[in-house]
């Protein structure tokens, strides 16, 4: 017995000690899971209950330069219900479809699904805010509102077939809008409402919010005063000259941004399924290719100037109308002929057989690279969405003939952004800068840049020597020759026109042209370059000299003051008169003369006194403006000198 006894005190004492170790094991367990694990548990066991009413963070915006927006977000809710949660769903559906004007039948039968949420669309997404008070005042049982948006954009279709358009669920699908999409998509919030698997709300368990995040700013280098004017135009030469299409760039010179970027016809981004998709998928300063015309010719000039084989003041050159090249006649646009000029006055004239004879002394392997030099027959890098690259001949079929023609711009198919790139490198010193139009991108809530763009200079392409013979022939041409129409008294605008004929399919189409014009200022130290392309003008001139130039100089005057170009006559070239055009004079200084001095002076124009006195305090035009003889001067008159 004695034996046993010992046995059985050892086997309880292990049994005692299994409990102990048991029961540290059950509470460290409970510690662990109660304490340690707690917050993960309960994540898991909320999500198991919870039902998510989506938030949706704002799209992020996009703004000009200066931080003018362009596209933002207008508030547009989405509805939402739980079945389980209400007992006349018929009641409900007539209630909602009252107020949105819907089919109650069809929404009782979506609204009435065995599921716990019911996402009523799209009948019921992005209702007006007005729509979603007015149906949240019925206090429907089970029904919510998800806060959802749509692109908003305050200035119509300004900059539309760039910027682009979202769709359905707001990702981006054309344009910038689907470029940057990524950085600016938002992560939606939401309203976690905790329900049993039937719908039901939890007794005890209130509900949560899990924050979203907001899409990034893209900024782009767009002066929306320089595109409001740019548009301005091209609208007005739509309907003027009834074109097919038209486009437009400005451009900073000395960086690549680009200031402004339209194409016609335009549309509505906010309704785009009114038009052809072909209007929102062709941007046309980047994805348009055709023959440039004469204002490729600035590429020939350029080329000619840095290898000296021309004294544009000095040389001379007959024109008799054509060029036979290997038993080719290639025709000047002056049938006749410009007879014996200079090579600055084959500059004014744009006379194509004097720009044949500059390729040829160039040579057609040089001329070829300077070509390409200049950004032709690539995409300039720009990164706006669809850029062609153009076609530009071979080395292997670059002939005499091909030689001859690319000389004037015809036989090759250029974009109008390389034009303006290369021409922005021809005026500013021979810098060729790759255009850009997104600045920066930047975190709304924190204001920290995520990425940024500056100015990249790919190369030299001339020197500024070359540079400034070529601002001062282009200054030339304005004052003297065919962009004459772009002048602007005090601007210094420079620029070149081009007309070219239309070739669909390799044959070109009788009576259609592309009418352009390329234009700078200031000409003796340059800020911005505007190209203008009006396709298929129906006119009965139809020349880049009397359509895109006058367009051009338009623009360059407006938006002077915003890209900071002063009024300065130092060193201008005088516009000279031709046959045909006003009679001007330069508007004298008459402040400071009393109306009786003023009587005895002897100019061509009407005097218009304003208000009351003797003495001249001001007037309009103000003084060295150029007036038409027989115009009127308003003179305001000081009161207090009576």
């Amino acid at each position: 017995m004695k034996w046993i006894s010992t046995i059985s005190k050892k086997r309880l004492k292990l049994i005692v000690y299994g409990f102990i170790l048991f029961g540290i094991a059950v509470v460290i367990r409970l510690f662990y899971v109660q304490v340690i694990q707690h917050d993960e548990l309960t994540k898991l066991a909320k999500e198991n209950w919870d039902r998510e009413i989506p938030f949706a963070s704002e799209r992020g915006e996009i703004v000009d330069r200066n931080g003018e927006t362009i596209v933002t977000n207008k508030l547009a809710p989405t509805l939402y219900f739980m079945p389980a949660q209400n007992d006349n769903i018929e009641e409900a559906a007539k209630q909602i479809a009252s107020v949105l004007d819907l089919d109650a039948d069809k929404l009782f039968e979506k609204m009435n699904k065995r599921t716990y949420l019911v996402k009523l669309a799209p009948e019921a997404k992005n209702i007006t805010y007005e729509q979603a008070v007015e149906i949240q005042s019925l206090k429907i049982d089970g029904l919510y509102s998800g806060v959802d948006y749509v692109r908003h954009y305050p200035y119509g279709n300004l900059l539309s077939r760039f910027i682009g358009f979202t769709g359905y669920d707001t990702q981006g699908l054309a344009g910038i809008e689907y470029q940057y999409d990524k950085v600016l998509t938002s992560k939606e919030a939401a309203i976690r409402l905790f329900t049993d698997a039937q719908g039901n709300s939890l007794p005890h368990v209130d509900d949560e919010w899990r924050e979203g995040d907001q899409g990034a700013t893209v900024e782009l280098t767009i002066d929306l005063e320089v595109q409001k004017v740019v548009e301005r135009e091209l609208s007005q030469a739509m309907e003027k000259y009834d074109a097919d299409q038209a486009l437009a760039i400005a451009m900073n010179v000395n960086t690549g941004e680009i200031l402004g970027l339209s194409s016609y016809p335009t549309y509505d981004p906010a309704n785009f399924d009114d038009v052809d998709q072909s209007i929102y998928n062709r941007n046309l300063p980047v994805w348009m290719t055709y023959e440039p015309g004469s204002t490729f010719k600035i590429i020939t000039l350029s080329a000619a100037l840095e290898e000296n084989v021309v004294d544009l003041e000095k040389d001379t050159f007959f024109d008799k109308g054509y060029t036979i090249v290997e038993d080719t006649r290639l025709r000047c646009w002056k049938r006749e002929g410009h007879g014996q000029e200079t090579f600055m006055q084959v500059v004014e004239n744009s006379c194509n057989p004097g720009f044949i004879e500059l390729g040829q002394r160039v040579g057609s392997d040089k001329l070829l690279q300077y070509i390409k030099d200049f950004g032709f027959g690539e995409p300039t890098g720009s990164n706006i969405p669809g850029e062609a690259s153009g076609i530009l001949f071979s080395k292997e079929n670059f002939g005499p003939v091909e030689h001859a023609t690319t000389s004037f711009g015809q036989g090759i198919a250029v974009t109008p952004i390389q034009q303006v790139q290369a021409v922005a490198a021809a005026v500013n010193g021979g810098k060729l800068f790759t255009p850009y139009v997104v600045s920066k991108v930047v975190d709304p809530e924190s204001g920290k840049v995520i990425s940024e763009t500056k100015p990249e200079m790919k190369r030299t392409v001339i020197s500024e020597a070359t540079s400034a013979k070529v601002r001062n022939a282009l200054e030339s041409v304005v004052a003297n020759g065919s962009g004459r129409q772009a002048f602007r008294d005090g601007l210094r605008i420079g620029g070149k026109t081009g007309t070219a004929q239309k070739a669909v399919d390799g044959r070109y189409k009788d009576g259609e042209y592309i009418v352009s014009f390329i234009g700078f200022a200031p000409a003796d130290k340059p800020e911005v370059v505007v190209y203008v392309a009006i396709d298929n003008p129906k006119s009965a001139t139809v020349f880049g000299s009397t359509i895109a130039a006058p367009i051009v100089g338009q623009i360059i005057e407006d938006i002077a003051p915003t890209v900071g170009i002063e009024v300065n006559r130092e060193g201008q070239m005088e516009k000279q008169y031709r046959w045909g055009d006003p009679i001007t004079d330069r508007v004298p200084n008459l402040v400071g003369y009393s109306v009786d001095e003023l009587a005895k002076l002897q100019y061509p124009f009407k005097m218009e006194l304003h208000g009351e006195g003797t003495i001249i305090k001001s007037q309009l035009p103000e003084p060295d403006n150029i007036l038409e003889q027989d115009g009127t001067i308003h003179l305001y008159l000081d009161e207090k000198n009576e």
